[in-house]
């Protein structure tokens, strides 16, 4: 076409009436999510059409969080809220209210079969540390992360129903992948006889893989987080890891590694390896992701077991 200076002119003007890009049509959801689970399954439904932003950060331990002025400006200018529930963000609803958020609220754990604070799979009984009348740590059974998915997908649709069939697509794919892991570990521990399946954590994040795996969890949380033990709990535990002839120990990433440390050294004990029970770590880790999250926990326990 020949660009005359009648054309030239009103090339502006032509370019102000052209329809509005699709991409600005479909604004994406602003997510914020209470830790960085919450915030990857976020991802793997609402994929490109949300932006998330996880309150506590990767390797941060949510039980001892305190949120900041910016978590409350951040919940201020969300469309959607998640949070984990069974009592384990106990400052979200207050947070909420004064941030005036005006949004979707998604609970993560609706409809899990909880279980209950301090419960003990098979016989591996031992310390623990409250978080109120039910354990929060769900995510940890794959079969209640499908439930996690499902509570997601239903509330970005109700936040954003012209893109639910979008939302549906992806939680269909990604349940499909959870389902797959579950299945590839449950292999990884058939391996295992059920009586070398005892090991010992730093604190009590691991009921629900115990449970759904076959295995025995002892963890030394409670006032040793954060210090190390008595000289008169640490000869109690040794003797209780002895009795129960448990084969590993392991430290967390979120968690102070000097009680873990003194149980090694007294027992013997080797240490196989870190765990990730709360949160991911930072992009390129080994549990950047839930799933590398879990396959990484279930690989490294067999590991030290065999």
């Amino acid at each position: 076409m020949r660009i005359t200076r009648r054309t030239a002119l009103l090339l502006p003007l032509l370019a102000t009436q052209a329809p509005t890009p699709t991409w600005a049509q479909e604004r994406t959801l602003k997510v914020v999510t209470s830790f960085t689970i919450l915030a990857d399954m976020v991802q793997q439904v609402g994929e490109s059409r949300v932006t998330v932003r996880s309150l506590a950060g990767p390797n941060q331990d949510l039980h001892g969080f305190e949120p900041r002025p910016s978590d409350l400006q951040a919940i201020a200018g969300a469309d959607v809220m998640v949070i984990n529930g069974l009592g384990l963000e106990g400052w979200a609803e207050r947070l909420a209210q004064s941030a005036g958020f005006k949004g979707t609220a998604i609970v993560a754990s609706k409809g899990v079969p909880a279980l209950k604070s301090g419960h003990k799979h098979g016989s591996g009984a031992g310390h623990s540390h409250a978080h109120g009348a039910f354990d929060p740590h769900a995510w940890q059974d794959i079969a209640n992360a499908r439930l996690y998915v499902e509570n997601i997908r239903a509330g970005l649709a109700a936040a954003d129903p012209s893109r639910a069939a979008a939302h549906t697509a992806a939680a269909a794919r990604y349940t499909n992948e959870l389902t797959a892991l579950d299945a590839e570990i449950r292999a990884l521990f058939a391996a295992i006889p059920r009586a070398l399946r005892r090991a010992v954590t730093s604190h009590d994040a691991f009921a629900y893989f115990a449970a759904a795996y076959g295995m025995d969890m002892l963890a030394i949380a409670g006032t040793w987080k954060d210090s190390e033990p008595s000289a008169r709990d640490l000869a109690a535990l040794t003797a209780q890891v002895k009795r129960q002839n448990i084969r590993a120990l392991f430290l967390e990433n979120a968690s102070n590694p000097a009680a873990l440390n003194a149980l090694s050294s007294e027992t013997g004990i080797r240490i196989g390896g870190e765990l990730y029970p709360d949160a991911l770590t930072a992009p390129g880790g080994p549990a950047d992701t839930y799933l590398k999250m879990m396959r990484h926990n279930a690989t490294t326990i067999v590991e030290a077991l065999k």
